[in-house]
């Protein structure tokens, strides 16, 4: 999609409705299903991040952006995420969270990100963290400078490919709770997307479609 034609969709967005639960089921691994009861998670006094979910223009595409994260020893080595990190107290709110850790995983420094609102906040269990993830744009083309200690490397999907109902999967893997269990994921090119991120995607997805149908 053009991205000046995304642009026009804006207003409609920010006032567009979230499905919230009922679009993170879709791409929930049965295993998750019981975490996500809200007083569940409360019980387990989760610590807080943020994650911006950036569109912005490439060759006058819409496109938005995902990390693939270095190999280290943790329940997220080598996970396909947004860019975005744990919450600390300076940062004053969630928003400013996703800024700033977007701009020192990626490159990309506040002032070029317009936030457009905020979508539902997901459980993640293996890492106990709450995460809140905010739509934002920039208006022109980026050059991203990552983070070597954080980021292995970036993928650049333009929104005509995330809308195509032909990237949803279901994927046999291995994860930190169990082996070769099958997960409904999104595949786009050589990646497989799952767990919290493609829950995340998912509610973007439905809203992406119902707003610019």
């Amino acid at each position: 999609m053009d991205f000046q034609e995304f642009l026009r969709f804006v207003p409609k967005l920010i006032n567009a409705g979230l499905p919230a639960f009922d679009a993170h089921i879709k791409m929930a691994p049965l295993e998750r299903l019981e975490s996500l009861k809200k007083s569940t998670i409360e019980a387990k006094n989760p610590r807080i991040a943020a994650v911006m979910m950036l569109f912005y223009p490439k060759k006058d595409s819409a496109h938005f952006v995902l990390i693939v994260r270095n190999s280290y020893k943790g329940v997220h080595s080598a996970q396909i995420a947004f860019p975005g990190g744990k919450y600390e107290l300076q940062d004053g709110n969630y928003a400013i969270t996703a800024l700033r850790e977007t701009h020192e995983e990626v490159g990309i420094h506040p002032d070029k990100i317009e936030i457009i609102k905020p979508f539902t906040q997901i459980y993640i269990p293996p890492s106990n963290f709450m995460v809140y993830p905010f739509l934002g744009i920039s208006k022109e083309e980026l050059v991203f400078v990552l983070e070597p200690a954080e980021v292995a490397s970036i993928i650049e999907i333009p929104l005509s490919t995330f809308l195509s109902d032909a990237i949803v999967i279901e994927a046999k893997l291995s994860t930190s709770y169990a082996n070769d269990i099958n997960v409904p994921a999104f595949k786009i090119e050589e990646h497989i997307i799952w767990g919290a991120t493609a829950m995340m995607l998912s509610e973007l997805k439905d809203v992406l479609k119902e707003v610019l149908r």
